[in-house]
C-alpha cells in the first residue's frame, strides 16, 4: 500500500486553528466524497479518456484523507495514479492542483455553506459569490491589463483542428495576452500550449494559463498538464458565470453540445439591451475546412435567437493572426469603456446577468422533458431553455449523474414545437456525425431522443 502525504501550498498553508476544524468537519459530508472524485481526476491529468467509470475503474482503492497540523492540514494520498508521479515525486503542476481542489470544494464550500445547502440563486449574491471564489483563488491579481482570452471548443476534435487551436494561443501569446479555457484536452489545451511559446519568445514571464471547471465535468475533462491556475466553481451556472466576468475576449473554436451550450448562455447574455454597449468580442474561428461547421451554428443561432444574436460575433476562418490582432485591438475599447462606467478591470461587475441564467439547472428525466422548447417566448427566454437542453445532454454524455440516470431510466427525452425540434436534432446530428460528442474511438450511443409535441 502506498501512502503520500502532501504540504499544503499557498495561502491554504496559513489557516486558523477554526478554519482546519471546519475542514476537517467537511470529510462527514456528501461534498467529500465529491471531492475525493475530483482528486482522483486531477491525479489523472493527461489521460485521454472522458468515461468516468473507465477513468476511476483501476483505483478502487484509492483514499485521501485531511491529516490535522498546527498550522494547516496535509493531504494524504493512498495508493494514488502512478501517472501522477515522475521517479516517484509526485509532479509539482498536479501537488498545487490537489490543493486547488481542497480549497474551492471544501474550504470555500464550508464558507459559503455549500456543504449542507444548495448554491444561492438570487442575482446579486451568486455574483458575489462568483468574485468571493475567483479572489480567494487569487486569480484577479494580474488579471488587470485587459489580456485574459476565454477559449472555448470541443474536447474532441480533430487533430488540425488542434493544430489551429494552438496557433491561435501562439499569436495571442506573442501579443502577451492569456489563457483561460475549461481546462480539459483539445480545444482547452491547446491554445494555452500554443500560448506557452509566444510567451517564451517574447521572454513574457508572467503567463497565465488558467483552467475554470466545476465537480461534475472534471472527471471526463481532467486539468491539462499546462493550467497553472485551477479553479472549481460549485456547478455550470457559476463556472459560465466566472468565464464571462473574468475575460477580456472571447474566442470559439469548434465543439460539440458543451461548446453550443457555452456559446448560447454568453449570446443570451449579450443580447439584454443593458449590455448593448459593452465591448466584448467574441470570435468564432477554426482552420479551412471549418467553414460548414460554423456555416451550421451560424444558421441555427439566426433561426433560433435571431439577427441581433448573429451580430455579436464574428466569424473567421484559418486566420489566426487575425483573431489574436483583432483581440489585443479591443483592448483599447474595453478600458475606455470600463473607465467611463467605473468598473473593474478585473471582473466586469458591469455585465447585466439576469437569474434565470444564474439559477443551476438539474437534468433529470422530468426536468428535460419539461423544458419549454417553443419559439413563443422572447429570445433570452428561449437561450436560457436551449442552454439548459443542451447543459442535460452534456450531463448524459460525461457527467457520472447523468450518465447514471441513462442507463437506469434511458435517454432524456425533448419534446417542442415541430420547427425547432427539427433545428435542434439537425445541429446535434451534426455534431454525432462529425464525432463531437466522444473522444476518438469511442462510439456514441444518444443519451437524448428528440420528438414534437403532440
Amino acid at each position: 500500500m502506498k501512502k503520500v502525504q502532501l504540504n499544503p501550498l499557498g495561502w491554504m498553508s496559513q489557516l486558523s486553528q477554526i478554519e482546519v476544524s471546519q475542514l476537517q468537519d467537511t470529510t462527514h459530508s456528501e461534498l467529500f466524497d465529491v471531492f475525493k472524485n475530483c482528486c482522483l481526476a486531477v491525479l489523472n491529468s493527461g489521460v485521454d479518456e472522458d468515461d468516468y467509470e473507465l477513468l476511476f475503474a483501476p483505483y478502487q482503492d484509492f483514499d485521501i484523507k485531511l491529516v490535522r497540523r498546527e498550522r494547516g492540514v496535509k493531504i494524504e494520498l493512498t495508493n494514488p495514479p502512478e501517472v501522477a508521479f515522475v521517479d516517484g515525486k509526485l509532479v509539482r503542476g498536479v501537488h498545487e492542483h490537489l490543493f486547488a481542489v481542497l480549497r474551492d470544494m471544501l474550504f470555500m464550500g464550508n464558507k459559503h455553506a455549500l456543504v449542507h445547502k444548495p448554491a444561492p440563486v438570487d442575482s446579486l449574491s451568486t455574483t458575489d459569490m462568483v468574485f468571493d471564489m475567483l479572489r480567494h483563488a487569487q486569480a484577479l491579481e494580474g488579471n488587470d491589463e485587459l489580456n485574459t482570452i476565454v477559449c472555448w471548443g470541443g474536447h474532441s476534435i480533430k487533430q488540425h483542428e488542434y493544430q489551429y487551436t494552438k496557433e491561435v494561443g501562439y499569436q495571442l501569446g506573442l501579443r502577451e495576452m492569456n489563457i483561460c479555457t475549461g481546462c480539459g484536452p483539445g480545444a482547452m489545451k491547446g491554445p494555452m500550449k500554443g500560448a506557452t511559446i509566444g510567451h517564451a519568445k517574447q521572454r513574457y514571464k508572467n503567463g497565465r494559463y488558467i483552467g475554470i471547471s466545476e465537480p461534475s465535468i472534471i472527471a471526463a475533462e481532467p486539468p491539462n498538464a499546462i493550467v497553472n491556475e485551477l479553479i472549481i466553481m460549485p456547478d455550470i451556472e457559476k463556472r459560465l458565470e466566472a468565464f464571462v466576468r473574468f475575460a477580456h475576449g472571447v474566442v470559439i473554436f469548434p465543439g460539440g453540445v458543451g461548446t453550443a451550450e457555452e456559446l448560447l448562455y454568453l449570446l443570451g447574455i449579450l443580447m439584454n439591451e443593458r449590455n448593448a454597449q459593452q465591448p466584448l468580442p467574441v470570435i468564432l474561428t477554426g482552420p479551412k475546412g471549418a467553414e460548414a461547421y460554423f456555416a451550421a451554428i451560424d444558421e441555427f443561432v439566426g433561426a433560433t435567437l435571431g439577427p441581433q444574436a448573429q451580430s455579436k460575433y464574428q466569424i473567421i476562418i484559418d486566420d489566426a493572426e487575425e483573431v489574436a490582432r483583432t483581440l489585443c485591438n479591443s483592448k483599447a475599447k474595453i478600458e475606455q469603456y470600463r473607465l467611463a462606467v467605473g468598473d473593474s478591470f478585473s471582473f466586469n461587475w458591469s455585465l447585466k446577468i439576469d437569474e434565470p441564467f444564474q439559477v443551476p439547472f438539474i437534468p433529470t428525466h422530468d426536468s428535460m422533458a419539461a423544458l419549454p422548447l417553443h419559439q413563443e417566448q422572447d429570445v433570452a427566454s428561449l437561450a436560457v431553455v436551449l442552454r439548459q437542453a443542451f447543459s442535460g445532454i452534456v450531463a448524459g454524455n460525461v457527467k457520472a449523474e447523468g450518465v447514471r440516470q441513462i442507463k437506469e431510466k434511458g435517454p432524456f427525452q425533448l419534446r417542442g414545437d415541430v420547427h425547432l425540434m427539427q433545428r435542434i436534432d439537425a445541429l446535434l446530428e451534426s455534431f454525432v456525425a462529425q464525432g463531437r460528442m466522444k473522444l476518438p474511438g469511442s462510439e456514441y450511443i444518444p443519451c437524448y431522443t428528440i420528438s414534437p409535441q403532440d
